[in-house]
């Protein structure tokens, strides 16, 4: 960059400035010290067409407390500037940028306005990490609020909603969103927020397409992400249940096959006690317990009998298949149902 001074009747504040051009910046920390001192940081600035006018790219408040200055004391010496080329644009903001995030972090909602413009001049979320010293999660989230309707953002940047709430709206269509606000304008009704909100969106339960047994490509309604912490979502919790259900029927019918004579699928929601259990090889008669959580999570539970039982075969009682009528409805609805391949293995390697 070229550095030289200009008279400040020839600057004025750049559209790239990620200040903008209509706010009117807060003077309070930096108008003493130009008052006392002048401007000793250059401003960067670039040519506007003109060889004579320049624009501000970073160093808005600087100019306008230079101008300060000038009204109140008739007059400014011309200010020091880093020249740089003129024409890019994304050049421009960045600069305006890493000045402006160095000296005090803007508000989510600026940098995601800032961050949107570089995306529309051919920057990639992974070039602005590197340029900012951020993580490309980190870009991607505030790139995320660009899902939001413009009243949700202007909440959020007032302070009239937290992050949480936030992040858990970018997961709505923008017709479920509108929902939310109505219940927001209306005193009378009950807006969810925060974790709860997840729950309002998710019809009681958010189950995350990482619970599944199942190929994705098997599930046909609409997967929804939490674009803030790069997790899915299913949508149609019935849809998710009745793949869900299918495989665990699959997963049931192998171990069957591998010899276990005993297979157990738990209600949904019920726990497996460990304390309640003892192991118990194949061979003694272990049996399988595979429990599935409300949240979609299953866990496989191998080669397990009860403490009772246990007992028994210490005394040499040979052990009874347990039957459990409470489980054959649920059983029931599992049968005949098609069997997905590499199940056994999806759980083994499940966390």
């Amino acid at each position: 960059m070229e550095l030289k001074h200009i008279d400040i009747a020839c600057l004025s504040v750049s559209p790239a400035n990620m200040r903008g051009v209509k706010k009117q910046p807060d003077l309070t920390n930096i108008l003493p010290s130009v008052r006392a001192r002048g401007i000793l940081v250059p401003l960067i600035v670039r040519q506007n067409g003109s060889p004579t006018t320049y624009e501000i790219v970073a160093g808005k408040r600087r100019y306008h407390a230079a101008l300060a200055v000038a009204q109140e004391s008739g007059g400014i010496d011309p200010l020091p500037c880093a020249v740089m080329e003129a024409g890019d644009d994304a050049a421009a903001l960045e600069a305006s940028l890493i000045e402006n995030i160095a000296r005090l972090d803007p508000d989510e909602v600026t940098r995601w306005e800032s961050f949107t413009r570089l995306v529309r001049e051919g920057r990639s979320p992974e070039d602005i990490a590197l340029t900012f010293g951020l993580t490309s999660l980190q870009v991607k989230r505030t790139l995320a609020l660009g899902n939001l309707l413009p009243r949700i953002r202007t909440l959020y940047r007032n302070g009239a909603i937290d992050a949480v709430t936030v992040r858990h709206l970018t997961l709505a269509s923008r017709p479920r969103q509108r929902e939310w606000l109505a219940l927001l304008d209306d005193g009378s009704a009950y807006t969810p927020i925060g974790h709860a909100l997840k729950s309002w969106l998710m019809g009681g339960h958010a189950i995350a397409t990482s619970k599944a047994l199942f190929d994705l490509s098997l599930y046909t309604g609409e997967i929804v992400a939490d674009l803030f912490g790069g997790d899915s979502y299913f949508a149609d919790a019935g849809q998710f249940w009745q793949a869900q259900e299918d495989a665990i029927t699959a997963l049931a019918d192998d171990y069957r096959e591998a010899g276990w004579n005993d297979v157990l699928v738990l209600a949904r929601g019920e726990t497996f006690h460990h304390w309640e259990h003892v192991h118990c090889p194949k061979k003694k008669g272990g049996r399988i317990y595979i429990a599935v959580g409300h949240g979609g999570d299953v866990a496989v539970h191998e080669g397990y009998i009860s403490q009772k039982e246990a007992r028994r075969l210490e005394r040499g009682d040979e052990l009874e298949k347990t039957v459990r009528p409470e489980l054959s409805a649920p059983l029931a609805s599992y049968v005949d149902l098609h069997r997905h391949a590499a199940v056994r293995a999806k759980v083994a390697t499940a966390p």
